[in-house]
């Protein structure tokens, strides 16, 4: 089961409700593991919240043409074909970009002289770390990186190779509707968009929900800090027949735990509504997801 947190900004407590989700999940005794991973490698802020054991590091390459000055015959080729002017051809060198590089292959390929050669190019690191039964994946990117994208995608592909396909994974995704948050919710079952109650929060959910369609994953929403505002949001998703799958009353107990790096599910009316939301998604979806929700059963 594969659940992505988004949101059309930043702020609006998607993180929060990542963490809290996932500690929630992970708790009591599991015969399948919880993962969170952090996605928004530009700014990642899940571990703020989350202290454990590393268990491993990695630095993450993507691939960029290297240059072979003795066979070069500076035909311009290479630059003719990039699509993303990651190349230069001087008249006495090439010179290679490698944030611009979409490592498509199209310069090394159709080189005349063989003059160009994929070579490692460093552009983040991945860690993984033990919070009591959680596993928590981080992926950095590098400063002045440009392309979170190939970080992003490696970070799940990580998860994919060393953990069984019956994990609850839970995806932090990067704010906003263009390509790092595509690539961050293109795999997930299901999407949680997390919206507050202002003018700027009911306008950025507007365009998730129009991106959520346009990609065509099923989702609900998360009205945090409700109370705060109008209520705008809920009147936008009756009107577009969205779910709303639970909402975090706006109160300074949860500002206070925040400023602290501390878990809001101590709250006990916060945990309640964090379960609620679970279990609605898990009525949603048909697929099994938080054990305290089951104790019971």
């Amino acid at each position: 089961m594969k659940i992505a947190i988004a949101s059309g900004k930043g702020g609006t407590g998607k993180t929060t409700l990542a963490t809290n989700l996932a500690v929630l999940c992970s708790s009591g005794s599991r015969d399948k593991p919880t993962v969170l991973s952090d996605l928004d490698v530009e700014e990642p802020n899940s571990g703020l919240f989350l202290k454990g054991e590393t268990l491993h590091q990695q630095k993450i390459m993507k691939e960029i043409p290297g240059w072979i000055r003795d066979k070069c015959t500076f035909c311009n080729r290479c630059k003719e074909v990039c699509n993303f002017n990651a190349i230069a051809v001087l008249p006495d060198s090439v010179l290679v970009f490698p944030e611009l590089c979409h490592s498509c292959y199209a310069c090394v390929g159709l080189c005349p002289e063989d003059a160009l050669v994929m070579k490692d190019h460093p552009i983040g690191e991945l860690s993984h770390y033990k919070v009591n039964q959680l596993d928590f994946i981080e992926g950095k990117l590098n400063i002045g990186e440009q392309q979170a994208v190939p970080l992003i995608s490696k970070t799940i592909d990580y998860t994919k190779e060393n953990f069984p396909d019956n994990s609850i994974f839970l995806y932090d995704s990067p704010p906003g509707t263009s390509c790092p948050m595509i690539e961050s919710v293109k795999e997930a079952d299901y999407v949680i968009l997390v919206a507050e109650p202002t003018p700027f929060g009911l306008h950025d959910l507007n365009l998730s929900v129009k991106t959520m369609h346009k990609v065509g994953k099923a989702f609900g929403v998360v009205i945090n800090r409700h109370g705060l505002g109008n209520d705008d949001i809920e009147q936008f998703c009756r009107k577009e027949r969205v779910r709303i799958l639970g909402r975090i009353p706006n109160m300074p107990e949860i500002a206070e735990k925040y400023s602290r790096g501390e878990l809001i599910i101590e709250i006990p009316e916060i945990r309640r509504e964090m379960l609620n939301i679970l279990t609605k998604t898990e009525e949603i979806t048909g697929r099994w997801i938080c054990r305290e929700n089951h104790k019971t059963s």
